[in-house]
């Protein structure tokens, strides 16, 4: 081989090895740009999910968010601002028997099942009006939201008539439907509109179903609940009568029997 050949045979190989290595600087530009690109979107991905988990976290909760709902939905046969004022019973009974109760509380079902008839009896015959409020502190103490969405079911029911209310209230008071205090069963639309088929004028009733899976009155019951909170009351249940607290004779509890009650009533209407 000549030495021209020689010499023309490795510029040759030397031009095939300066080209592969270019190809092989390019390609390593290209992979270290996807890595960089790769590793920008996944920090703006992990940054993303921290902040809408942040944003989440700081979201109110639905009925937190109901505490300050401005358009506030009030069943009929409520009055005042927001329809916190619920009286219920004849027009001309000249006294009211103010009713403070929490759906959940044990002692409230053991109330309304012993001396619920003869409330509803002094109610029938005018001996008193009814002034409601609804309370949920039990959902703070206990934990839950059943307080709150069975007021709320309340509301639609008063929505359809007093009638309904009060049936639909002794009935989620019932000795067969009241759960325990721990249990949170009220917090299930589908349970509270179970105990409502108990009732003829909810039974089937699927504007009253709709309001109570729709939440319509969830704000009215966060505002009744609210009113319950200013009222001073510091438990359930309570009653008052012209300003004053009905108890158990020479007791500061509630009556919780037929004959406290009767006693306790009589007293208040000669006062």
């Amino acid at each position: 081989m000549s030495a021209r050949n020689n010499q023309s045979s490795k510029s040759a190989a030397r031009e095939r090895v300066r080209q592969e290595r270019e190809r092989q600087a390019k390609k390593d530009r290209v992979r270290r740009q996807l890595v960089v690109l790769g590793s920008a979107v996944v920090v703006l991905a992990i940054a993303g999910g921290v902040g809408f988990a942040v944003v989440q976290s700081n979201k109110p909760s639905h009925w937190e968010a109901m505490k300050d709902e401005k358009s506030v939905v009030a069943p009929k046969n409520t009055e005042g601002t927001d329809g916190t004022t619920v009286v219920l019973g004849k027009a001309d009974a000249k006294k009211t028997l103010e009713v403070y109760e929490d759906s959940r509380c044990p002692v409230c079902a053991s109330f309304e099942q012993t001396v619920g008839e003869t409330v509803q009896n002094g109610l029938d015959a005018g001996t008193f009006k009814i002034k409601y409020v609804g309370a949920t502190f039990i959902d703070n103490s206990d934990n839950g939201t059943g307080s709150k969405n069975a007021l709320s079911a309340l509301g639609a029911a008063l929505n359809v008539s007093p009638e309904a209310f009060l049936q639909y209230k002794t009935a989620l008071y019932s000795a067969k439907f009241h759960p325990e205090e721990s249990s949170d069963k009220f917090a299930e639309d589908s349970y509270l509109i179970q105990v409502a088929d108990s009732v003829n004028a909810l039974k089937g009733n699927t504007a009253f179903q709709q309001d109570v899976r729709d939440g319509t009155y969830d704000a009215w019951a966060m505002k009744m609940s609210a009113a319950f909170d200013k009222s001073g009351v510091q438990g359930t249940p309570a009653f008052r009568m012209d300003g004053k607290a009905l108890t158990a004779e020479g007791t500061e509890n509630p009556p919780m029997t037929v004959a406290e009650f009767n006693s306790a009533v009589t007293k208040a209407l000669k006062g």
